[in-house]
């Protein structure tokens, strides 16, 4: 009973019977596993247990996996949480991925290793970051074995989020960016990072705050995006019991936590304007009041503020208040999407290769050329969380230690002509006679199927039910020869 108190809680939300037991059988060595048939019988469990990750079925009865996903993000933020689709569903999830906070999508069908690496990993994001919670109660503390570990600990941070460990080459439009960024670490002032969605904005904003002179104290994160204004002012401001339904016990606010480090706040430009004026007190004043509270409390904090939109135009409508715009924003970087830095591809692969691949059990993997030429083909809408996505996925389906295109989903061989499937047919000629039409949809097909299959025309020409001559001759009408 011990030890299955001690493995962290596994929460799998699957209509399918057989689905449960597949995974269950997958996760139960490492994990706690629980079952759920369905978004009630799933909030059951999470208000009884402390949950590190939840794997859903994005095809439920009622509500879908990502609506399901998104509510638990806003009553159990701290909960990981991982969808599992087919690719009908993937540009669903896509664009629910801010929403709803996934963490990461897995296809059917999946396979057993990838989904316990991607669960494993999942868990050891969870711990770290309440082990950053902790760290600066223990460098106070006066017990100096304790603060030993702490300061390891805090040199261990250090390593993993130096701003070396950002993947680029030489000359990558993320140079200019790092060492903005590297020199205002230096300075106590509040800094907005504006980019899409994941390309990499927590990532530099944790670089920032080990590289400066609050790297002994807690770095703190909070999606502004994922709570109600009510919730998000409990959780960054804290409440005192019996303050409302449900308030049994006080609660320590974010923004004591970081007190003598600093705080995160992921898509700042998602909150309302009443919240926005609570917060700018609170940055103007330098002191919080709890719900349901008589007295403030001090506190000393760093906001590293982010944001994937133009807050400058969301000042201009009115959506966003300008004093806490220039509260927030005393420096901007601007983290560029992937597909503006497509030299940096390979060297993100290369280090996601070698984090994904060992909790895989394929240590040696490594990149063919045409699966790195597919790679910088595609636009990648998704940024750098999508490409783990791919590369997690391709490392679980390869049978031999290089990774060939072949391996990756049809939305990226595909996509070496535009985003999506939908994307590529509203890229089709919209004039023209019926053959010309036609012609522009067999190429299309043609192309893919030959990626698909690395050029191998046998391949090819057999899915397609097409002799090797007639294979050629289609290769060489459409100019796919070279």
């Amino acid at each position: 009973m011990s030890l299955a108190l001690s493995l962290p809680v596994v929460l799998v939300v699957d209509d399918e019977v057989r689905s449960q037991d597949a995974m269950r059988r997958t996760l139960d060595e490492d994990f706690v596993v629980l079952t759920a048939s369905g978004a009630d019988e799933a909030r059951v469990h999470l208000e009884r247990q402390d949950v590190s990750v939840i794997l859903c079925d994005q095809r439920m009865p009622g509500l879908t996996g990502v609506a399901f996903l998104k509510e638990v993000r806003e009553r159990w933020p701290d909960t990981v949480r991982i969808v599992i689709s087919g690719y009908t569903d993937s540009e669903d999830i896509i664009a629910g991925i801010n929403d709803a906070g996934i963490y990461q999508y897995i296809l059917k069908p999946w396979i057993p290793e990838h989904l316990l690496g991607t669960v494993r990993n999942a868990a050891e994001a969870r711990t770290l970051q309440r082990d950053m919670h902790r760290l600066d109660l223990e460098l106070r503390t006066s017990t100096p074995v304790l603060r030993q570990r702490a300061e390891r600990k805090l040199e261990r941070a250090r390593a993993t989020f130096d701003f070396d460990r950002i993947e680029r080459l030489a000359g990558s439009p993320m140079d200019a960016v790092c060492a903005l960024a590297e020199r205002m670490a230096r300075v106590d002032l509040s800094v907005l990072v504006q980019g899409e969605s994941g390309t990499g904005k927590e990532l530099l904003a944790r670089a920032m705050h080990y590289a400066s002179p609050r790297a002994a104290g807690a770095f703190v994160v909070e999606n502004c995006a994922a709570l109600t204004d009510t919730l998000l002012e409990s959780e960054l401001f804290g409440h005192k019991r019996g303050a409302f339904t449900g308030a049994f016990d006080d609660h320590i606010g974010l923004f004591q936590r970081a007190d003598g480090g600093t705080i995160f706040l992921d898509e700042i430009g998602e909150t309302s304007p009443a919240f926005q004026l609570r917060l700018l007190r609170v940055l103007q004043e330098g002191e919080v009041r709890p719900v349901g509270a008589t007295r403030v409390v001090p506190v000393d904090v760093r906001v590293i503020a982010a944001t994937h939109r133009d807050l400058e135009q969301r000042v201009r409508e009115g959506l966003f208040r300008e004093d806490l715009y220039y509260r927030i924003a005393c420096v901007t970087l601007t983290v560029p999407p992937l597909r503006e830095r497509s030299g940096d591809i390979g060297p993100i692969t290369r280090r996601l290769l070698a984090d994904v691949a060992p909790a895989l059990g394929r240590p040696q993997a490594r990149l063919g050329d045409d699966a790195l030429a597919a790679l910088l083909a595609y636009p990648w809408p998704g940024n750098i969380r999508e490409l783990r996505n791919e590369i997690s996925r391709a490392v679980a389906l390869s049978d031999g230690d290089a990774i060939n295109a072949s391996a990756f989903s049809s939305r990226v061989l595909q996509g070496q002509a535009g985003i999506s499937v939908q994307a590529q047919s509203q890229a089709l000629p919209s004039s023209g006679t019926l053959v010309e039409r036609l012609d522009a949809v067999e190429a299309m097909l043609l192309r893919e199927t030959l990626l698909r299959h690395r050029w191998n025309k046998t391949r090819a020409a057999l899915e397609l039910g097409l002799s090797r001559v007639g294979l050629r001759g289609k290769m060489k009408r459409f100019g796919l020869e070279d």
